[in-house]
């Protein structure tokens, strides 16, 4: 075998070890989940993983995986749908109304719409956020448990963190 072939499977080797080594995390925790909108519905016991780059979550039931979330800066991914960008989930999944990166801040539990109507306390924070018919959002972020709540857009996503 010449030198190049040699050095081409080892290069394909190692791209395809590099391919399937898992993402590193800095956290993990068990959480249980409400994530309800008009079109997904699910609540129930999961991990939520995070890194720099983006947040996970893992919802599941009986021991199997019902749902993954993969959320970054620039796009979500939901295991019963195709990656999208942040636009394009929040147009099909959340509304169109909302920031690009509204899911992202909302699970890393920080201000949302740049901090309009942050009410802060000792504990955390809430926000109280309307615009006419687009959206009537009430936040709260207490303890580092979440509930976000859009009347308008029926759109429920609750975290609460187990054993912590």
């Amino acid at each position: 075998m010449t030198y190049r072939k040699k050095l081409f499977y080892l290069v394909c080797l190692v791209l395809m070890l590099v391919s399937c080594t898992s993402k590193e995390y800095d956290k993990q925790e068990s959480v249980f989940i409400v994530f309800k909108t008009p079109t997904f519905k699910y609540a129930d016991l999961g991990f939520m993983y995070q890194n720099s780059d983006e947040v996970k979550i893992e919802i599941y039931g009986s021991g199997q995986a019902l749902m993954s979330l993969e959320v970054t800066q620039s796009h979500v991914c939901m295991s019963l749908l195709e990656c999208m960008n942040n636009d394009s989930f929040n147009a099909h999944v959340l509304s169109p109304w909302y920031p690009r990166e509204i899911l992202e801040d909302i699970f890393r539990a920080q201000p949302i719409f740049k901090g309009m109507g942050l009410a802060k306390n000792s504990n955390g924070f809430t926000q109280k956020i309307e615009e006419g018919f687009k959206y009537n959002i009430r936040y709260t972020v207490f303890n580092k448990d979440i509930i976000f709540h859009d009347k308008i857009n029926k759109i429920v996503i609750k975290m609460k963190r187990v054993g912590s």
